[in-house]
């Protein structure tokens, strides 16, 4: 690379080091950047061009460049030249074509601007973008989880509901569905919260860390790329990555409800339970067993989630023994941030399209609904209805479950009616069946049908109404 292709080295007498270079370079992470970096550069164009430092025969010429630019974006040929010439990073690459389509011109693309408030500005718009087509995606998996539920509410199939990992009560497969889709609608508001305090403000036209003696119109280039005003301290704008912070943050824990999900999905889809299974365009085989149906999408979903946890908590740890102002540490932490950004989308992505893939067996589920002594929360309810304290309750179900267990039976009318003569009751009745169990559920937010009914109006009902910031 020649010091005339660099945005730096005037004051340099010999040409840098290309291994040097090549060990300091981010092009290879930042030219998903380059849509950004062009917007940027078409703002601060305006800002120039507002504050009458350059003409309007220049501006032209400037955009006329960027024009060119964005064609060969798109056909793949400016990446292919960037790394052919080993630039810093996008962002001189870029320039650098700017001056090699019109050197008179593109002489003047980086007056009163530095590679701080360009870079700054470039991730903030990023972050907006990815964190737009967070809100998005994120509403589409909820939509789509509440559509499936909708349908199991139909069919009233019921399955035992756990905690620990060992059967508790009996609940519809549409509340644990409705369950699966209620993190994704919060996972939406973070996102759509990020894109919107994303663009509040501007760091662009704060230059390398004190602002600019040239009078750049700074509100014409916020209002051209739609942020609300320009950032106020230029110390700050140049050195903080909170938006792309945050950006990180939000994929990454929005990741977490799917591994949640992949965690229950992948013992659910063995032969041992058949509650569900995997399709084959999302399944995989194994290389010895003909047999094998391997869950390996749930399963990557769920490790993969860790590593963009990772990587988001890394980006923020990276910038923590950063002084204020811009410092090289955060090429590190940006290049964590678009890890965590963009492993999360693929990660979201895969997810949503392999459990659209995953089949439910209704009748397997229902035949282990009550497996366990799932009812017996029902049997205490009821006892507890008859006037019997909750502590008595518990004991006398617990010790008849022990009778039925040690007998090797399930509970039924007989052990109903022994509890009826320990209350000195001539009858006894409580749910002996998951489904009269889950009709049983009085309280908003349970498990019967009616509520599961109420919660999914409500939820579809916030979902079609969450706006996402453009």
């Amino acid at each position: 690379m020649s010091q005339g292709s660099l945005q730096w080295g005037g004051r340099f007498r010999s040409a840098p080091d290309p291994a040097l270079i090549a060990f300091g370079s981010s092009l290879e992470d930042d030219l998903l950047l380059a849509a950004f970096d062009i917007e940027t550069s078409r703002a601060h164009v305006r800002a120039l061009l507002g504050g009458a430092i350059i003409t309007g025969d220049i501006a032209a010429a400037l955009d006329r460049a960027l024009d060119r630019i964005v064609a060969e974006i798109g056909d793949g040929s400016f990446a292919g030249w960037a790394m052919e010439e080993g630039f810093e990073d996008i962002h001189g690459a870029i320039d650098a074509r700017v001056r090699e389509i019109d050197e008179r011109a593109g002489g003047w693309l980086h007056a009163g601007r530095s590679r701080n408030d360009q870079v700054a500005t470039t991730l903030v718009l990023y972050a907006a973008a990815r964190a737009r087509d967070g809100a998005a995606q994120a509403r589409g998996i909820a939509a789509a989880i509440a559509e499936r539920a909708r349908a199991a509410l139909a069919d009233e199939i019921v399955l035992a509901g756990t905690t620990h990992g060992q059967p508790g009560q009996p609940i519809l497969l549409a509340f644990w569905l409705q369950a699966a889709a209620e993190p994704f609608l919060r996972v939406a508001r973070r996102f759509a919260t990020v894109a919107r305090e994303a663009m509040e403000e501007m760091p662009l036209g704060s230059a390398a860390l004190a602002g600019s003696s040239l009078p750049l119109d700074r509100i014409a280039a916020a209002r051209y790329l739609g942020f609300a005003r320009p950032t106020r301290n230029a110390l700050d704008a140049v050195g903080t990555r909170d938006a792309l912070f945050a950006c990180a943050d939000a994929w990454a824990t929005g990741c977490i409800p799917a591994a949640r999900i992949a965690a229950e999905v992948i013992p659910w889809s063995s032969p041992l339970l058949s509650y569900a299974k995997v399709g084959d365009a999302s399944a995989s085989g194994s290389s010895l067993m003909p047999q094998k149906r391997n869950p390996d999408i749930f399963e990557l979903v769920r490790a993969g989630t860790q590593s963009v946890l990772a990587d988001a908590r890394t980006a923020w740890s990276a910038s923590a023994a950063v002084a204020l102002s811009y410092h090289r540490d955060l090429q590190e932490c940006k290049r964590r941030a678009i890890a965590a950004i963009e492993g999360g989308s693929a990660i979201l992505a895969a997810f949503e399209r392999a459990f659209a893939d995953l089949a439910f067996d209704g009748a397997a589920m229902e035949n282990r609904a009550t497996l366990g002594y799932t009812l017996a929360t029902d049997h205490a309810d009821a006892l507890i209805l008859r006037g019997i304290d909750a502590r008595r309750a518990h004991r006398l179900v617990g010790e008849r479950v022990a009778v039925a267990e040690d007998q090797g039976r399930p509970f039924d009318a007989s052990d109903l009616q022994a509890l009826g003569a320990q209350i000195g009751a001539d009858t006894f009745a409580a749910p002996l069946d998951a489904r009269a169990g889950v009709r049983a559920k009085a309280t908003v937010g349970s498990t019967s049908p009616a509520a599961v009914a109420r919660a999914l109006d409500e939820l579809e009902s916030e979902l079609a109404a969450l706006g996402v910031p453009v």
